[in-house]
């Protein structure tokens, strides 16, 4: 499968995305790490990034890997994950 035709990020370095089938209409897209790791012999470890409704057009964000979250904005996402970052106002000054 691939990825919806507006999805706007980029893998970062040493990272793919994979999406597979979540539900009828609900895709799951994962972010892949290619680094080796011991503790899975050297696989690859996936992280869910988010869901997409191909029916409402929407991304969602992930509670676990099995349960579809909030719809989410693209443009708030990140190419690591599409959970939102809840700052203070101290901390939303200085991450711009």
């Amino acid at each position: 499968m691939n990825l919806p035709e507006d999805f706007p990020h980029q893998p970062p370095e040493n990272y793919t995305y994979e999406v597979t089938e979540f539900k009828r209409n609900t895709l799951a897209i994962w972010c892949c790490n290619h680094s080796k790791f011991n503790y899975n012999g050297g696989d690859v470890a996936k992280t869910i990034w988010g869901f997409y409704d191909t029916k409402k057009r929407q991304y969602h964000a992930p509670i676990n890997s099995k349960k579809v979250g909030a719809v989410v904005d693209i443009s708030t996402t990140r190419s690591y994950t599409a959970m939102t970052i809840n700052l203070s106002p101290l901390e939303r000054a200085f991450y711009d």
